[in-house]
């Protein structure tokens, strides 16, 4: 069965770290790449098509290859336009992030339940939608089903911390939080601070897969001063460990996950449907090219 063809593939999505330590885990047997052309342009990076303990993956670096993309210019719709061209039902996600949280601690992994969004520069990245009124349902947008796959999983882990829920703060970036912005997100109940949740999670409802995200905190971000005498460089070196613990950690909790993918492909994730009542235009006045270059995220509801 071909990829396109597929009805279950799990799309993991990563800062280079993770996305090139799990590509050197496929499956030798029916491993291949392709990047295909979208009407947003081409994704990051080749796409990593193949199996992982017997469950088919797609790896995405999100970064690109040399983590050349910021997390502004990261080629978001692309990205996840061509994950579903691959028949990706699924997308699990991770990334670098600083802790909001004491009781969050560096080398930790988070199962973020909830994101706010504080980007400023996306505008473009927002939607696929741009040729007609679609409003889908976002309120909780990492789905449950894969959460509940993944803290199942981690029970097997040892010497792995999960904190079973998290709310991730989308910065703009490239530069670091303020420490006044730093203590706002704190205030306003943020778990952690990153760069790349959004417009992802978002997109990836909009195509009608599931979502999850682990978030990998690797310091406690600007609201906590770092001890007297700590120069940047120990610092940078402290966080460098810490990212490269939580990247180990965060592989070791991807693969026993994959090992036993019965209930995502037993319990259908509402994010399946995500379109289902979200077009509010009517359909006879999208006009055709924008029904073909879409189709596949909507053809099944607009009959193109």
């Amino acid at each position: 069965m071909s990829a396109m063809d597929s009805p279950f593939r799990i799309a993991i999505v990563g800062g280079t770290g993770v996305g090139e330590a799990l590509a050197d885990q496929l499956d030798t047997k029916g491993r291949c790449s392709e990047r295909p052309e979208t009407p947003f342009g081409l994704p990051s990076d080749e796409i990593q098509l193949g199996s992982i303990e017997g469950t088919p993956v797609a790896l995405l670096r999100r970064h690109g290859a040399q983590h050349q993309f910021n997390p502004t210019h990261v080629p978001y719709r692309a990205n996840i336009f061509a994950l579903k061209l691959l028949g990706c039902t699924h997308v699990l996600a991770s990334g670098a992030t600083g802790s909001l949280q004491e009781a969050i601690k560096p080398r930790d992994l988070v199962l973020c339940d909830q994101l706010i969004d504080r980007t400023t520069a996306r505008d473009q990245q927002r939607t696929f939608f741009d040729g007609a009124a679609v409003h889908v349902e976002f309120a909780d947008p990492c789905c449950a089903v894969m959460r509940q796959w993944l803290m199942q999983a981690a029970e097997s882990c040892d010497d792995l911390i999960l904190h079973p829920q998290g709310t991730y703060v989308c910065m703009e970036g490239p530069a670091f939080s303020t420490r006044a912005e730093s203590r706002m997100h704190r205030s306003w109940g943020g778990d952690l601070i990153g760069m790349t949740a959004l417009p992802e999670a978002r997109l990836v409802r909009e195509a009608e897969m599931a979502y999850a995200l682990v978030g990998m905190p690797t310091d406690y971000d600007a609201w906590r001063e770092h001890d007297p005498g700590e120069d940047t460089a120990t610092v940078l070196t402290e966080v460098l460990a810490h990212l490269a613990h939580a990247s180990d950690a965060c592989l070791k909790l991807i693969r026993a996950a994959l090992r036993d993918v019965t209930v995502l492909r037993d319990t259908p994730s509402e994010a399946g449907s995500a379109l289902a009542n979200a077009i509010w235009t009517s359909p006879d006045a999208i006009d055709h090219e924008t029904r073909q270059k879409l189709a596949p995220l909507w053809s099944q509801r607009l009959g193109v």
